[in-house]
């Protein structure tokens, strides 16, 4: 669910995507509107789509809000909640929320596990490097806290939790500790070299009662056989690629960037941030190798569409998290449709 204005219409379309066949829906927060405020909206307008945050950052909300606002939307979806995480990066954390971006490993590790002691209902005590709660006088606390449990029984002791991670460090942990795992920018032939060890080492230490490691891949759809169509989805997929690759971060400090490194295009994720960062934005987004571009995406004829579905299953996704790209409502529709039933 894109960041919009106008959230009755967007629930009205997703109540029709639920209709077609859809799964799950994600709902964006940046430094936008806040997400949990639109996922009890379209809890409320839905009745079987899981509804998930993609993503809370784990800095501006303090664990136990996480933990209560996850058994909340639990609570008023029925269980359809699925928790969806991420360190998100210093721009917006820093920038935007003022608080300082440190230890995104740690604090996410210690985030989960509050969250599901929360869930447990066991009264929180949690004194660790990063969170302390009860926060105790020589921390800085008044000394008057206590450990409290939360007061409503959750729908669910378990609260299913994802976490979006690129860097080799964050995609261990997501194996280790979550339910699941979302990367962006998913290219299957690629999946292997980039993402292959951090995973195994994750899943050596993961405990057997989570499961196997769910993945949701992030990606855009348009089901079409119209070669006009196509080409302008392909252009948008390469505007949005051009932006995070070029611009989401500075030099040396790109996650993104750094994932088409690992996917094998150095000498093109270089130039793209060049010109992007010079304000040379469609040049960025030319200058992106269509085999990444076309590969990351399920756009194009029904038969192609398909190939690159069995593609991203190969690979070990489990889900694909499939924005439409199509001009109008009808368009995004059909192509929900057409992906529902090809992924069946």
């Amino acid at each position: 669910m894109p960041f919009s204005n106008d959230v009755a219409a967007s629930a009205g379309a997703i109540a029709d995507f639920e209709s077609a066949g859809l799964d799950v829906v994600f709902v964006a927060e940046a430094y936008t509107f806040d997400a949990v405020s639109q996922l009890g909206y379209v809890a409320a307008k839905t009745s079987t789509v899981q509804i998930a945050s993609g993503i809370l950052n784990v800095y501006s909300r303090t664990p136990a809000l996480l933990a209560m606002t996850a058994a909340g939307l639990d609570f008023v979806s029925g269980g359809r909640f699925l928790l969806g995480l991420g360190a998100s990066g210093p721009q917006v954390v820093e920038g935007f929320h003022g608080m300082p971006y440190t230890a995104p490993l740690a604090r996410t590790r210690e985030v989960v596990e509050i969250c599901r002691s929360v869930w447990r209902r066991e009264p929180l005590d949690h004194q660790g490097r990063y969170v302390k709660a009860p926060l105790r006088a020589e921390d800085g606390g008044s000394g008057l806290g206590k450990p409290l449990k939360l007061i409503n029984h959750p729908v669910r002791e378990r609260v299913p939790m994802l976490l979006a991670a690129l860097g080799p460090k964050n995609v261990a942990l997501a194996a280790e500790l979550f339910e699941a795992w979302e990367p962006i920018f998913f290219l299957p032939e690629q999946a292997g070299s980039a993402f292959g060890e951090a995973l195994a080492e994750g899943t050596a230490k993961r405990d057997p009662s989570l499961g196997l490691l769910e993945i949701y891949a992030d990606t855009r759809v348009l089901v079409t056989e119209d070669p006009e169509e196509e080409e302008k989805a392909l252009a948008a997929v390469r505007a949005h690629l051009a932006l995070y690759i070029g611009g989401m971060g500075a030099r040396g400090k790109n996650f993104y960037n750094d994932l088409a490194v690992r996917y094998g295009f150095p000498d093109e994720a270089a130039t793209v941030q060049d010109l992007f960062l010079s304000g040379r934005k469609a040049e960025a987004a030319a200058a992106l190798p269509d085999e990444l571009v076309r590969g990351v995406s399920l756009v194009g004829p029904r038969g192609r569409v398909s190939e690159r579905i069995a593609a991203f299953a190969e690979a070990g996704v489990t889900a694909l998290v499939a924005a439409p790209v199509g001009e109008d409502h009808a368009a995004r529709l059909a192509s929900i449709e057409a992906l529902a039933d090809l992924a069946r």
